[in-house]
């Protein structure tokens, strides 16, 4: 029941008040590498609700091909009850809810690991997140150490859609104010990390929908060791500003010239694109050939940003199949899993950069050094992904 409030009118005040120097906040966010506590548990603000034309723009304006996440009567026929969140949407948003808390003052993303989408999230599911820190690791003093953290994104149902692990650099505190630390006597929320996780996804139908999708990416379209260049690359502009704060994310760095500007050595300068933009696009340029036929993305691992973006850039994508099984019990009539590695590159053609740089693409940039091999500066990610993929036969 609602009821009538009456307040006074409103008259100006600002003449009459004095500015009082001793009464000043400025507020900030994230953490410095003193304030991750092994053990923590961040309950993140805001939480996001999934509205229909949000995912349909999302998945257009990151080139997703699957029919799934844009053909409503193609979802439901596959067995779903309506269309789906790009897993790349889902991704976007429970990373950045946590960015206030977890990594708004990082210097580097360091990588993503056994990333597993546990249950669809479909339109006007409301998504939270939650962080719990595992691992704290100082590397001397004046040095930046290494956190590393689990992320959850869980559904109104109290259900888990997504976990994840990522390791983050961050710097200590020195002589600058603390943030805002967990106060030491407060009893951490539950943390629901699920080990040996099940997916929970729909009976689907024995005759799935055919006609909408491309011819040459079903499971039998796959074989091991095989590398797939993609056509298109996608050039970047500051677009990607606005973009990162529509899915939430609020580290000055991918929107703030005036703080990228700031800094020093090789992030100074524009804002740096947010790397999980830069993930969902070249995720997006390789969907025609790996992903069109996919019903699930399975997860996610070993994942990393080895060169910055910026506005003005343009990125391509490869593929290498490193796996490819049946699918388990009554799921391998109708599927197959396979494992794909994709990696990126910027402002070469992905066509190019095989001519150029050849095997040396698909070798981790971190192992080059002991391996006596030059890092790829064109290259600007790779990662380890596993798709449920729909049989043609």
């Amino acid at each position: 029941m609602s009821q009538a409030i009456r307040f006074r009118p409103q008259v100006e005040l600002a003449e009459k008040v004095r500015v009082d120097m001793q009464k000043v906040r400025y507020p900030h966010y994230g953490r410095y590498l003193e304030e991750f506590v092994p053990g923590q548990v961040f309950v993140h603000p805001r939480g996001f609700t999934f509205l229909a034309a949000q995912m349909e723009a999302f998945a257009r304006t990151y080139l997703q091909c699957n029919p799934l996440y844009l053909n409503d009567q193609y979802a439901r026929s596959s067995g779903f009850s309506g269309l789906l969140a790009s897993p790349q949407m889902v991704f976007n948003v429970v990373l950045s809810l946590g960015v206030q808390n977890d990594s708004e003052k990082a210097m580097a993303n360091l990588g993503y690991y056994d990333a597993q989408y546990l249950r669809p999230v479909q339109a006007m599911d409301t998504i939270r997140s939650l962080t719990k820190v595992i691992d704290r690791k100082e590397r001397g003093a004046g040095k930046p150490g290494i956190v590393t953290i689990r992320t959850l994104g869980i559904n109104q149902n109290d259900e888990v859609v997504l976990q994840y692990e990522r390791k983050i650099m961050v710097a200590g505190q020195g002589d600058r104010p603390a943030t805002t630390p967990l106060p030491p006597s407060l009893v951490m929320p539950a943390f629901p990390w699920v080990e040996d996780a099940e997916v929970f996804l729909p009976n689907f139908p024995q005759q799935l929908p055919s006609g909408l999708t491309g011819p040459n990416s079903f499971y039998e379209d796959f074989t091991v060791g095989e590398v797939i260049v993609h056509a298109n690359g996608r050039t970047i502009t500051d677009e990607h500003l606005p973009l990162t704060y529509a899915v939430g994310n609020t580290h000055p760095l991918h929107f703030d010239r005036v703080f990228s500007s700031g800094l020093s050595g090789k992030m100074s300068g524009d804002p740096i694109v947010y790397g999980g933009l830069v993930f969902a696009w070249l995720e997006g340029l390789a969907s025609r050939d790996v992903s069109e036929n996919s019903v699930w993305e399975l997860g996610f691992t070993e994942g990393y940003h080895t060169q910055p973006s910026i506005g003005g850039d343009t990125v391509a994508a490869l593929s290498r199949v490193l796996a490819a099984e049946d699918a388990g019990g009554e799921l391998s009539k109708q599927f197959g899993v396979v494992t794909f590695q994709l990696v990126g590159v910027k402002n070469i053609t992905a066509s190019n950069a095989f001519a150029k740089y050849g095997e040396d693409l698909f070798i981790k940039e971190n192992d080059k050094k002991d391996m006596g091999k030059e890092k790829i500066d064109q290259k600007i990610f790779e990662i380890e992904r596993r798709l449920l993929i729909r049989k043609r036969r």
